[in-house]
């Protein structure tokens, strides 16, 4: 810390306040808040020369930040630093205490300012050590006697039936011995107290078995310490030794909080999930209990039973050849570097650990079922994130649930719901206590008030997971609500929080019919929950799909400097759920023959004539969602009471009316590219029964980024000092589908940008297809250069019209394709869910040295055919999307081979990516990259790259298997090797051997 620079007061730029944060972070100060927002503020705790400075930054009414700091004070006069960083993860909003001494304010004086090296002077006390310290022993000694006898003598004064006897007596031994010799540690400056230290182990021995008698005996001694003294009780503190007795007081109360809380948090959590089975040598339960798996285990071409036990809670996986044998060989968390499930075999799994010699073993193993082995890897998966040493989740889970209620109260038990059991693709039962981090629940025709439905949701989730989750918003339009709930860990994560409602009934003006929604941020990402009743009727399909178009247009969720662009763009990920009312469009004659279908569980014909399925394939709504596999019965339209029988019929007044079995209820989302979203269960209850509708679940893993603290060099008096990062946007050609002759320039938004950037206007050229052709380019330069920082963000992109500023398409683009090198892209423009061009182009990233961090949800790869490369580890890279380039084709004309477009530079580090649209050479392929590369089949949330795109060349499809349905971000063929370092940022990649 002999480096750093004190602040001053003064007012400073957002990126600066930024910036400090960062240095001070990396210099090793405390940071208790750091917040994106400039409507927040930043508080800093500093450690520099044995004092602790506070800084305050807040916005002033220039929306500029305003620095403050705190006089410096000692800190030995604070409690020791474990018990700052246990106060952090409190939930007080990084608040550390309350102010214990006077601060001055700082007086304005006309003379030149002392140098900016020194640290502020203390500002005066009400007390000073030396006044006892100084004084003669006799003194002292009459100083310790007066302070053991004001506690014995308030300890009479107290009820003390309550506790048992010897821990009376330590109590009193305590204030009668102890308590002088931790006084003499404080008066020293030492902040451990050995006397207090032991009568607290005294007091907390057997904490499981004593908790009903341990909080009344804290509870006395902290009620002993913590009441003034009042003139009858006792000598003043001034007869007693003025601050030698004010300090004391201040450092053991302060240790006795902690410790109190501490152990009443502990209590409160165990007393829900452990079960002691007796005082001595009893058996916990854990919140995630141990799950033994049967599986088999081939040696010499021999299967081999098998018995995996895992310990979520230990952070151990066991071995063991018989279900109740020893168990002896097991793997740490640490030691189990990756699980690799076998795309062909859906029942096996590779476990890849590293042995005490630090050799790496290959484990194969086949699991009862598909569904046995994806319980198994979600445990794994929980036990990695349970045991990282992350500060910040790099993934979580999130449960998405909608019902459509038909006006009539829940059942007594929805348990079946939370835990996503029924139809369709299911959680084991071994994943069953599991929480998610989030449960995200919409309702339509919903007869109970905001409150009574939080609380039911909110108990059951109490009741399967023993956790109270937290509510971080609930909105109702009408009887179409939507609640999000949080784990309590999660609190201080979440800011933005925002919820809206668009009516969509009868002339848009009634809210039976609508949407609800919610958006808020989670460190660094945004996540925005759309809950929408639209129209019903089999016949009212268009109006459905202006319900939908309303909904994009006029929902007001996310940041507000977003925009222009809809909803469908301004989140990370984006998840609409809900009763769609989109029907399965068959003949009403039909109606038979569709349940006899439903029976027989075949439901592929009756999915090709959903109304939703065939609107989206022709791009009229949900352009570019996602939805997992439908391989659950329709949801609608049953008899209530029962689930055995549809009630496709109804009576009218205008006569009979007929409501097929359709999939109404659907969860759908949308991702920005090349971020990591997993479904692990997409189906419907069985049980549930009270409404003609039954509930949808959906499970989901997705990615998050961190609040992101630089560990560069910043320089406040010299930033030009910091190494810049840059983003080249260049060749880019935007084809709108438009005749308009007005010039357009391109947006760019990105939270990794201090401002939006404009390009200058672009070139245009007509084309015979009615469609026009603009040349852009464009240098961006992100505030922050570190890789594990850019390599998380996105560009968002929006092509406009110079004479009214009017949006013609939008679009996103992921720094993580050009993680490695030049990348080409061809992206589709969408406007208000339409689509209105195309864009491509190609992107370049330059970065600060450093190598990203491997992610959680990196732990689980899906091998593509049965074979396992030796070596390479990673994401799912960019230039697996693309076919190789030819090396002998010089850029000087355009990729797509229009003889109208100027030329262009040649980027550099162009070695194994090009344009797909693009055919190469059969030259321009290496036989042995050929044999070895994978290509992987990208969703459309992955590869931002047009759906329509012509088919690669004939050499570059090569060993490319059958076009799956992939969800899962971590595909990957890949294993981690300890042995060989990852390519840095803006070096191409070695070729695989």
């Amino acid at each position: 810390m002999s480096s750093y620079q004190p602040w001053c007061h003064g007012t400073i730029t957002r990126s600066k306040a930024e910036d400090l944060l960062s240095k001070a972070a990396r210099d090793g100060s405390f940071l208790i808040r750091a917040s994106e927002s400039i409507q927040r503020a930043y508080a800093l705790c500093v450690l520099y020369q044995n004092c602790v400075y506070t800084y305050r930054i807040l916005p002033n009414e220039d929306k500029k930040l305003s620095v403050q700091a705190s006089e410096g004070v000692p800190i030995r006069f604070f409690s020791m630093l474990p018990e700052l960083v246990e106060a952090y993860y409190s939930p007080n909003m990084g608040l550390i205490t309350h102010l214990q001494y006077p601060v001055q304010r700082e007086e304005e004086v006309d003379e030149e300012p002392e140098s900016n090296n020194l640290p502020p002077q203390l500002p005066p006390r009400n007390f000073f050590t030396n006044d006892v310290k100084d004084s003669d022993p006799k003194s002292s000694e009459q100083a310790c006697k007066s302070l053991s006898d004001t506690y014995l003598m308030r300890l009479q004064h107290m009820d003390l039936s309550i506790i048992p006897e010897e821990h009376h007596m330590a109590i009193q031994e305590y204030f009668r011995n102890s308590i002088c010799l931790d006084a003499e540690q404080v008066q020293y400056g030492y902040p451990n107290l050995p006397g207090l230290k032991k009568l607290t182990m005294t007091i907390c021995k057997n904490l499981n078995s004593e908790i009903s008698r341990i909080l009344p005996i804290l509870e006395v001694f902290h009620r002993a310490l913590d009441q003034q003294l009042s003139p009858g009780i006792g000598q003043s503190p001034k007869q007693v030794g003025g601050s030698f007795y004010c300090l004391t007081i201040l450092v053991i109360l302060g240790q006795l909080q902690m410790t109190k809380r501490f152990s009443v948090s502990f209590f409160q959590a165990k007393m829900s999930t452990f079960e002691s089975v007796g005082n001595e040598g009893g058996h916990r339960k854990s919140l995630i209990p141990l799950v033994t798996f049967e599986v088999k285990q081939e040696s010499l071409a021999i299967p081999t039973k098998m018995f995996l036990k895992v310990d979520v809670e230990s952070g151990k996986l066991f071995l063991k050849k018989s279900k109740d044998g020893p168990e002896d060989k097991f793997f740490v968390h640490n030691k189990i570097l990756q699980l690799v499930k076998s795309q062909r075999m859906h029942a096996k799994l590779v476990i890849v650990a590293e042995t005490e010699k630090e050799k790496v073993l290959r484990k194969e193993f086949t699991f009862e079922d598909a569904k046995k082995r994806e319980g198994f890897c979600q445990l794994l998966q929980q036990m990695k994130n349970k045991h990282s040493e992350k500060p910040e989740p790099d993934m979580i889970t999130v449960f998405v649930g909608t019902w459509n209620m038909g006006n009539a109260s829940p059942p007594h038990s929805t348990d079946s719901w939370f835990q996503c059991k029924g139809q369709g693709k299911t959680r084991d039962d071994t994943a069953d206590q599991i929480p998610h981090d989030f449960y995200v629940i919409g309702t339509q025709e919903d007869p109970l008030g905001e409150r009574e439905w939080a609380d039911t949701v909110k108990g059951v989730l109490r009741k399967i997971t023993n956790i109270s989750f937290k509510q971080v918003a609930i909105h109702t339009l009408w009887n179409i609500r939507i609640v999000v709930l949080a784990k309590p860990q999660h609190e201080n994560r979440i800011s933005h929080v925002f919820s809206d409602s668009v009516k969509t009934g009868i002339a848009n003006t009634l809210g039976n019919k609508g949407a609800v929604g919610v958006s808020f941020m989670f460190n660094g990402t945004s996540f925005g929950f759309v809950n929408s009743h639209l129209t019903s009727g089999s016949e009212k399909k268009l109006r459905r799909n202006q319900n939908y178009t309303n909904i994009l247009r006029f929902l007001n969720l996310g940041d507000k400097k977003l925009n222009p662009f809809d909803i469908t763009h301004r989140f990370t990920h984006l998840f609409w759920l809900g009763d769609l009312n989109y029907r399965v469009e068959f003949p009403s004659t039909e109606a038979e023959y569709i349940v006899t279908k439903i029976k027989q569980q075949q439901y592929q014909e009756l999915l090709s004539k959903d109304q939703l399925n065939m609107e989206r394939n022709d791009g009229k709504v949900f352009l570019h969602f996602d939805e997992e596999e439908i391989t659950f019965a329709p949801t609608y339209r049953f008899e209530r009471d029962t689930r055995d029988k549809y009630a496709y019929t109804k009576a009218k007044a205008t006569g009979t009316k007929y409501n097929l079995p359709s999939w109404c209820d659907r969860v759908l989302w949308k991702s920005y590219p090349l971020i990591h979203v997993v479904c692990q269960a997409y189906g419907c209850t069985n049980d549930i029964m009270t409404s003609d509708h039954s509930p949808l679940f959906a499970s989901f893993e997705v990615g998050v980024a961190s609040q992101f603290v630089s560990n560069l060099l910043f320089n406040f008096l010299d930033p030009n000092i910091a190494p810049q990062g840059g983003i080249q946007i260049m060749n880019c050609v935007a084809t709108l589908l438009t005749k308009s002759k007005t010039k357009f320039f391109i947006e760019y938004h990105s939270s990794c940008l201090e401002k939006t950037v404009k390009t200058l206007d672009g070139e245009n050229m007509e084309h015979l297809d009615g469609s026009i052709k603009v040349w852009f380019g464009n240098q961006l330069t992100p505030i922050i250069s570190d890789p594990e920082y850019l390599l998380d963000q996105h560009i968002l992109i929006c092509v406009k019209s110079t004479d009214c500023d009017e949006s013609y398409g939008e679009s996103c683009v992921a720094l993580r394709a050009a993680q490695f090198n030049y990348t080409e892209f061809q992206i589709t423009l969408t406007h208000h869910g339409e689509k209105t061009g195309t864009l491509t182009g190609g992107i370049q990233l330059r970065t600060s040295e450093g190598t990203p961090t491997e992610k959680l949800y990196d732990f689980i790869k899906v091998e593509k055919d049965d074979t396992v490369a030796s070596k390479g580890k990673g994401y799912h890279q960019q230039k697996d999307l693309l076919a190789p380039p030819d090396p002998n084709i010089s850029t000087s004309r355009p990729a797509d081979g229009d003889p109208d477009r100027p030329p262009l530079p040649t980027p550099r580090n162009r070695s194994f990516t090009c344009s797909e649209t693009k055919p190469q050479p059969p030259t321009s392929i290496p036989s042995r990259a050929s044999a070895h590369k994978k290509p992987v089949v990208p969703t459309r949330s992955e590869g931002g790259m047009a759906p329509n795109r012509p088919p690669l060349p004939s050499k570059s499809r090569l060993g490319m298997s059958e076009p799956q349905k992939p969800r899962d971000y971590r595909e990957s063929s890949e294993l981690p090797s300890k042995h060989r370092p990852p390519a840095r940022p803006g070096q191409p990649q070695p070729q695989r051997q």
